[in-house]
């Protein structure tokens, strides 16, 4: 089914601003972005428009009462006329789900990836094409009721701006160091830790600046109730590779799905390796790091692929992992999956979505 999307194009291009070379993660936007409006019940005409500011009123719904969700996806570079999306139909149906959850109108999926073609098509040129960039994509839907009341908004917009990046950690492929957070808890079951809305990035600021200030690079979060087990990374989800076993948390109703995540799980069982998906506690990662059978942890998410994780602390101790190198499994688990996305592997999952240009 085709969607009908006008195209409104710039008249004065700021692609002579980028230089490829150096690229910060999220700083730097294409040309064009893609706007619709949903009022009156329905959404209305889908428009690409060049990249700029919104209009807005102080009254805003969404800036006080927080409805909005998101995505994060990205884009590769295969040849001069090919793009890769890495497994768009996954972070649609995560969309749809936040929207669900966040009470927001959802979008098919027809519309979704003909804008992201449309836009792809339009902004080729700020493709970045070295191994390790791409172009991050960021889908998202805010309630835009002028309306001063604790309810459900009647009307919403829904943006897609892109942006070329780099590498999101400052450390690029090498170790991070985490710490767990002695007060503080990412979410609870029944909350809204599962979508992908705005407010529980928000609520993890504090506890990730008091990260920073101690001279770690991200929060370890425990679960709310016990404090115990371990749940994600402030921006990633975790794996654990105790006595050869891959051990991954359990989605437990406040952990966010990760496509990385779900990739990473799926090339480990295609690969016949012992894998676990369960809870595990903070302690036992403590004393399987004290015993040398913790021999690798890392964590997954788009932004980073696979970030390897070389420090653990927890309450007053704190445990170093591998060597300080980049353990053998992250290693395989990041050429797998960025060599599928740059269309240097088979794609044998069905993963990638090729736009022809």
């Amino acid at each position: 089914m085709s969607v009908h999307i006008t195209v409104e194009k710039t008249q004065a291009s700021r692609i002579e601003q980028l230089d490829k070379n150096r690229l910060d993660f999220g700083r730097t936007f294409t040309d064009h972005m893609f706007q619709m409006h949903y009022a009156d019940g329905a959404w209305q005409q889908a428009k690409i428009l060049p990249f700029g500011p919104i209009q807005i009123t102080p009254a805003l719904n969404v800036l006080h009462y927080g409805q909005a969700v998101f995505e994060g996806m990205k884009a590769f570079y295969v040849d001069d006329k090919t793009i890769n999306i890495f497994r768009p139909e996954a972070h649609h149906a995560r969309f749809n789900r936040s929207c669900r959850r966040m009470c927001i109108p959802e979008t098919s999926y027809e519309l979704f990836i003909e804008a992201l073609e449309h836009l792809l098509h339009i902004d080729a040129a700020w493709m970045p094409e070295k191994k390790g960039t791409a172009l991050y994509l960021r889908p998202f839907i805010f309630a835009n009721e002028d309306y001063l009341a604790a309810r459900v908004s009647s009307t919403y917009a829904y943006y897609i701006i892109m942006s070329p990046v780099g590498a999101y950690y400052a450390e690029g492929f090498n170790p991070v160091s985490l710490t767990t957070s002695p007060e503080f808890v990412r979410a609870v079951p029944g909350g809204t830790g599962e979508a992908k809305t705005a407010g529980n990035y928000a609520a993890s600021f504090l506890p990730a600046q008091q990260a920073h200030a101690k001279g770690y690079t991200q929060v370890l979060w425990l679960d709310a109730r016990e404090h115990s087990y371990i749940e994600e990374v402030g921006t990633m989800n975790i794996h654990f590779v105790i006595d050869g076993t891959l051990i991954t948390p359990s989605l437990s109703g406040s952990v966010l799905s990760g496509i990385t995540r779900d990739s990473v799980l799926k090339l480990a069982e295609h690969w016949g390796l012992d894998v676990q998906e369960r809870r595990i506690t903070i302690g036992e990662i403590m004393e399987a790091a004290q015993s040398g059978l913790l021999t690798e942890a890392f964590g997954s998410g788009t932004a980073a692929v696979i970030s390897p994780v070389g420090t653990i602390a927890h309450e007053h101790e704190e445990v170093k992992i591998g060597n300080g190198e980049i353990g053998p499994l992250a290693k395989r688990f990041f050429d797998a999956i960025t060599g599928i996305q740059y269309g240097e592997l088979e794609d044998s999952f069905g993963w990638t979505h090729t736009v022809h240009l």
